[in-house]
Order: structure tokens, then C-alpha cells, then sequence
């Protein structure tokens, strides 16, 4: 992991930095370094680096002033939200300044007849659906992590959720931002009619990671709540069967609005955890379907025709409102349960439904082969694996280890035909592994347009991309921004 330690004048420079810092954005700067440890990590927490400062914008014009400011001294900045990324996406380096959006936590603009709600990006996913959920809304995306992840974050990363077989990703909720370049210019793109006509700039910011310019508001599209919903659970003798019922209901065309898998050891940690009542089984499918009384049971009886010619070890459907919300609890609390027992670093490759089977038995092997526990809990209506490499973060080469196998579980699903990232995005964990899905000139490319809105490469520059392609560019913008601060 590259974490460079601070240039000397920008060492030199500190001080002069805070003071410009604190003068355009007064109580909101952090540059004590026993108050700056605080932000040296995200939830990707093997690697941490504390960073130079920190600032707690509550406003967009005042993300505007710090980014010029930093802009203008050639600071590299990091941009984060609450911090939850599972890719490193906000870790600082030593020399950047942390832009939290933390502060920025409003419900700005709610349009009904329209459907849509416009928010700061420091506003809580959970929380967008509890500001609308009174008149009979909600909003779509539902990341694991969605009582605590900020919608700058989603944006970023385009997270995904439970839900997002039936309702998409966070680009097909997203209809317009409001973000700041890092010279301090506002911009909006898209907007409530969505995308204008030409370049769908839009659809570009929406999972570029902080890489391109902060996102400071965003317009969503919300949703009326579904007349009803249900859940079912089913269990398997393996996760090869489970993973083959998943890739035959889809075939079949049944579109749920959520199919959640979970192998037995994250069963036991969530049963442990939640008492969600869970079946004793080596894997488990959370199958959820919307709709009228008659629209559930049809649909309910398609997915029990299919089940049944896998052998379940058991098929229950949920009988009331706290059944279901106990049944999601466990699924909701696996990563946290998981926690609870083990160090564990989650992996987030995305997966051709079809091969749920081969990938689940190709995991498995992996870890015979490296000797460490696997726990599986993730999206299987869309193929988003989050394999769970459980690892002790106390015994000197454990950590390397669980790097590679996670490295070759990631290769694994390139080869089948899918991607390194569903929902989680690239950051640092997978950057030197981008080489596996992209040629060099698919990079250049991406790079370019990096190029195009951030020119000195201040912005998120050490995430995404392998070190080695991005140096050229990393250190061209480095010189720039000395020569212009000087």
C-alpha cells in the first residue's frame, strides 16, 4: 500500500495551510495529530494513514473554498463520507487533507407528485427512506451498511443493496448532483428532468470514487411503498445446490426483489447474533417478492415449484410483519455478526448468475489451498459475491495471505466472465488487481478522463488505478502544483 509521507514543504507549509483552512471555514478544521488519528482508516481498517488535516464542511460553497484553497497550495485531498468504504476508498494519505461531509446531513427539497427528494451527500441512506417513509415512500438502494453510509458515498462507489434485483443500483436512482470540482468550481449535472442531452456526464461521476470532484447534494428518485412483501427462507444441503436454485429461478424469469445468500458459517454467527431463527442448514437463501395478496402468492408458488426440485432442507415462509424484520435483521447484521467471532476482510466481486455453482466451489477449494475460513453472504439475484476471508489480523503473515487468496477469489470471477467490484468499488484494495479485468489501454483511457476534471491529479489519486500506470500522471500534477504554489 502506497502511503506517502508528507513533501517537506508541504511539511513546511502546515501551519500556513490551517490558518487559510480556518480563515474560509471557521470551527470545521482538525489538524491536531492525536485528533486526526480518527480519520486514518475507513472500514477497510488493515491499512491506516493519518492525514494532514481534516475539514467538516457544512456547506457546499464552503467544500467550494477548502478545495480552492487546496487547489491553490497543490494539497491532495480525500473526500469521505462516513467512512464505511470496505475498499479504502477514503483512506488519506499523510500529505492530503480529509474533506468529511458529515456536517452535511439535510432533506433539502422533497417533490412528491414528482417523486423524487433532493439531499446533502452527508444525509444517511437509512435516513432517506425515514424522512419519505410517512407518506408512503421509500428509497431504493439498501447497502448492508445503509444505517450508517452517507449518499455522497453511495454515489461514489455505486452501491448496490438487497433490493437492487428489482430496483437497480444507485445510478438508476440518482437523477441529478450538485458537486465541486477540485478547483473550487460548482457544478450541476443532471438534475429533476435527469441527464440533459450530450455526454452523460452524470452516469460518469456516478461510481468514480471521489476521483473526478466532491459530490455535495444529489437528486433521488423515491418510490411508493409496495402494497405489500414477503420473505421466504430456504435451505440447502450445499451451497453448489443453493447457487444452482438461485441461477434457475432467474432463468425461469422470476424476477424477486431480493434473493440474499448465506452459507453456514455466517448462518450460525447471525443466528448467534440476531436469533433470527434461521434454519440448521449448509446454506441459505432469503428470497423476498412485492406486491398485491394474489401477486405474492403467485409468485411464491413459481419460486416453491423451483425450489422443491433442489430438495430443500426446509422452505418457511414469513406469517407476520416481525418475522420479516427478523429474518432481514440476521441478513442485515452478517457482517457485524461476523465481527463479533473472527478478523475478516470482505471481497465484493460481481458474478454471471449462472455460474453461482462453479465460483461458490472454486471459493471453497481456494481455501483449502490457503488454508483459511471463507464465510459467503451476498446478493445472489445479481451475482454480487461478498466472500467473507476470515484471518488473524495478530499473526504476522496472515494478512498477506488473506490478501492473495482474496486476490485469486477476484481473478476467479474475471475469468467466469464477471468484475472486480459490484457495489464496493476499487479503492486500494483492488487497484493493482485492475490489470486483470483491463488492458493498459482501457486504463489510459479511464485516466484520461480523470485528466480532464482533475488536471493535477489532487483528487482521490492514490485509489483505482495500479501505482505503476498512474505515476507518470501522479507526479506531473505533484510538480505542477509545486511550481504554482511556490
Amino acid at each position: 500500500m502506497e502511503m506517502p509521507f508528507p513533501d517537506q514543504t508541504v511539511i513546511a507549509r502546515a501551519a500556513s495551510l490551517a490558518a487559510r483552512l480556518r480563515a474560509a471555514v471557521p470551527d470545521a478544521v482538525i489538524d491536531d495529530p492525536a485528533e486526526t488519528r480518527a480519520y486514518e482508516c475507513d472500514a477497510l481498517s488493515a491499512y491506516r494513514c493519518p492525514p494532514l488535516a481534516v475539514v467538516l464542511p457544512a456547506t457546499t460553497e464552503e467544500v467550494a473554498a477548502v478545495l480552492r484553497i487546496c487547489h491553490e497550495e497543490g494539497v491532495p485531498v480525500v473526500p469521505r463520507g462516513a467512512g464505511t468504504s470496505l475498499a479504502g476508498g477514503s483512506m488519506p494519505t499523510a500529505d492530503a487533507v480529509v474533506v468529511g461531509l458529515s456536517r452535511m446531513n439535510a432533506v433539502l427539497e422533497t417533490n412528491y407528485p414528482d417523486r423524487q427528494v433532493r439531499v446533502q451527500a452527508g444525509r444517511t441512506n437509512l435516513s432517506i427512506s425515514g424522512a419519505v417513509d410517512g407518506d408512503g415512500f421509500f428509497y431504493a438502494p439498501d447497502p448492508s451498511s445503509q444505517l450508517a453510509c452517507a449518499i455522497g458515498g453511495n454515489i461514489g462507489m455505486n452501491s448496490g443493496g438487497a433490493h437492487c434485483l428489482k430496483y437497480g443500483v444507485t445510478t438508476n436512482n440518482l437523477l441529478g448532483v450538485r458537486m465541486v470540482m477540485m478547483d473550487g468550481t460548482i457544478v450541476d449535472l443532471g438534475g429533476p428532468m435527469g441527464e440533459a442531452q450530450g455526454l452523460d456526464l452524470l452516469g460518469v461521476v456516478c461510481g468514480s470514487e471521489g476521483q473526478l470532484g466532491i459530490v455535495t447534494e444529489a437528486t433521488l428518485r423515491i418510490l411508493p411503498k409496495p402494497a405489500g412483501a414477503r420473505p421466504v427462507l430456504v435451505g440447502f444441503d450445499s451451497s453448489e445446490v443453493a447457487g444452482a436454485c438461485v441461477a434457475a429461478i432467474i432463468r425461469a424469469g422470476v424476477i424477486p426483489v431480493a434473493i440474499e445468500f448465506m452459507d453456514r458459517p455466517c448462518i450460525r454467527a447471525t443466528e448467534e447474533f440476531a436469533k433470527a431463527g434461521y434454519p440448521d442448514c449448509e446454506a441459505l437463501l432469503i428470497i423476498e417478492v412485492e406486491g398485491t395478496p394474489p401477486e405474492i402468492a403467485e409468485q411464491l408458488g413459481l419460486i416453491r415449484a423451483i425450489a422443491e426440485s433442489f430438495d430443500p432442507v426446509e422452505f418457511r415462509e414469513s406469517k407476520s410483519e416481525d418475522e420479516s424484520r427478523r429474518i432481514w435483521l440476521g441478513r442485515k447484521s452478517a457482517f457485524g455478526a461476523m465481527g463479533q467471532i473472527n478478523d475478516y476482510m470482505c471481497l465484493d466481486g460481481t458474478i454471471p448468475v449462472s455460474t453461482l455453482p462453479q465460483v461458490l466451489a472454486g471459493i471453497a477449494a481456494l481455501s483449502q489451498q490457503y488454508g483459511l475460513g471463507v464465510a459467503n453472504v451476498f446478493h445472489a439475484g445479481d451475482g454480487n459475491m461478498h466472500p467473507l476471508i476470515l484471518y488473524n489480523a495478530n499473526k504476522p503473515g496472515d494478512l498477506e495471505l488473506c490478501e492473495a487468496f482474496g486476490a485469486d477469489i477476484l481473478r476467479l470471477c474475471v475469468e467466469v466472465g464477471g468484475c472486480l467490484t459490484g457495489e464496493h468499488g476499487v479503492g486500494v484494495e483492488k487497484r493493482e488487481l485492475m490489470v486483470a479485468q483491463f488492458e493498459p489501454v482501457d486504463l489510459e483511457v479511464q485516466m484520461r478522463v480523470k485528466d480532464v476534471f482533475d488536471a493535477q491529479w489532487l483528487l482521490n489519486a492514490a485509489k483505482v488505478f495500479p501505482l505503476a500506470s498512474s505515476a507518470p500522471r501522479r507526479e506531473a500534477g505533484r510538480d505542477t502544483a509545486k511550481a504554482r504554489a511556490a
